[in-house]
């Protein structure tokens, strides 16, 4: 009899979250990995990911997407007790952009 169990990670997709204990048991799971080896391959890659976007370059995965470094100018806000204008200095900030094979995966 075929196992008719839903995981978590199914359950996911039906719109709850899915956190990174689950992200990498899911990984381990269908590369057929220990949860440790999954770990570290997970780690890795988003270290990979931050390291090359500290040094303000992109990450392309085609079909999934790609990481940037996108640029947030100054800007004036204001304090929320006090109600005074407040000057928000620029950032970077990570930007992330779907590929289209994830686009028509989750449509």
């Amino acid at each position: 009899m075929p196992d008719v169990r839903v995981s978590r990670f199914q359950n996911a997709q039906r719109g709850k979250r899915v956190n990174k204990t689950e992200l990498i048991e899911e990984i381990a799971k269908s590369a057929d990995l220990t949860k440790a080896s999954a770990a570290r391959a997970l780690d890795a890659m988003i270290d990979a990911v931050t390291t090359t976007l500290k040094n303000n370059d992109s990450v392309t995965l085609v079909g999934f997407g790609t990481f940037t470094v996108g640029e947030r100018a100054a800007r004036t806000g204001r304090d929320p007790r006090t109600k005074e204008a407040i000057t928000i200095k620029a950032a970077k900030v990570p930007k992330f952009k779907a590929g289209k094979a994830l686009k028509d995966a989750v449509n």
